[in-house]
């Protein structure tokens, strides 16, 4: 999988409005937390989305910025790790933790 890294508000806005062409993926990593690196290693290896979704990853810990951000527009309180589903600018499937899982997010597409 090619994750593309999300550092900055502005990126974050040219995603989200990407989304209205494709739909993304928003992958919130804590690279200090143990189970947010066992998820994204399980995203990673379970990947089985069309390659029309665009995957972006976000280091919590040097863009917290980015992460106040997408929680504020989606109204869905920050956790790490988070996996959010984006299309056409509304995040229509989330999962946090132990939930994360990119097979569950296929019946959203």
């Amino acid at each position: 999988m090619d994750w593309k890294t999300l550092d900055s508000l502005e990126f974050l806005q040219e995603a989200i409005e990407s989304s209205q062409q494709h739909p993304v993926v928003l992958f919130k990593h804590s690279t200090r937390c143990s189970i947010s690196r066992m998820a994204k290693k399980l995203t990673e290896q379970q990947w089985d989305l069309p390659n029309e979704v665009h995957p972006y990853l976000l280091d919590l810990l040097n863009h917290r910025d980015v992460s106040e951000a997408i929680a504020s527009q989606f109204q869905i309180h920050h956790e790490s790790p988070q996996f959010l589903l984006i299309k056409n600018k509304t995040c229509v499937f989330h999962a946090n933790h132990h939930h994360i899982d990119p097979i569950a997010a296929k019946a959203y597409l």
